[in-house]
């Protein structure tokens, strides 16, 4: 954790960290490095630490926010690119796509992210070039007119498709793909019955 806080902070104005009830040194990590720390006294989810994150975005008076993992699994490298993507746009969206290097991406993740990727593209009827992608900036006052609900891993899709019914502009930028054996989050089984779930609802 402290070396992704060093990394990301000659990028931006204020890193903000959110440890969501970890049972490790993030927390510790993070504020020694310099990150102003929100802690999750019990884990809630990924999309409940970004809102926490995002709320408190908004109250320091950051017009945007970037999001990114703390498993060292983005590249602090590829930040300019977000924001020069926006400005170049005028997105209020900008999505980090690392399936424009998918043969580094492990087999069955990528072909769970192109499958879920084809089916959201369906949904919102436009072309989506990597739906799972936590690397992001989002535009808050665009986000503040979307309702968001989905507490875990899904609420990468619900974001992506709130924005595009809503009718903001969503723009990918390639990013490096990097990934360290053991470091996920993602629990394979419970996280997927809940993104069926999510699913289920969208198509009522």
């Amino acid at each position: 954790m402290r070396g992704v806080v060093m990394g990301v902070k000659p990028q931006v104005a204020q890193v903000v960290v959110v440890d969501d009830g970890s049972d490790d040194a993030t927390s510790t990590e993070a504020a020694a490095a310099g990150a102003e720390v929100i802690r999750h006294p019990t884990n809630r989810g990924k999309g409940a630490a970004l809102r926490t994150g995002f709320l408190r975005t908004r109250e320091l008076g950051f017009p945007w926010v970037l999001t990114l993992d703390g498993d060292g699994q983005h590249a602090p490298a590829d930040i300019p690119g977000f924001f020069a993507g926006a400005e170049r746009t005028g997105a209020e969206l900008v999505v980090g796509n690392r399936l424009a290097a998918a043969h580094q991406i492990p087999f069955v993740r990528r072909q769970v992210n192109r499958w879920m990727t084809a089916r959201l593209s369906r949904l919102t009827g436009r072309s989506l070039a990597d739906s799972q992608c936590g690397f992001r900036l989002v535009n808050l006052a665009a986000w503040s007119r979307v309702t968001l609900q989905a507490d875990h891993f899904e609420t990468e899709s619900e974001l992506l498709v709130q924005f595009v019914s809503a009718g903001s502009r969503v723009e990918f930028v390639p990013v490096q793909v990097i990934y360290h054996t053991g470091n996920s989050k993602i629990h394979p089984l419970a996280d997927t019955i809940r993104w069926w779930r999510w699913w289920r609802r969208q198509g009522r």
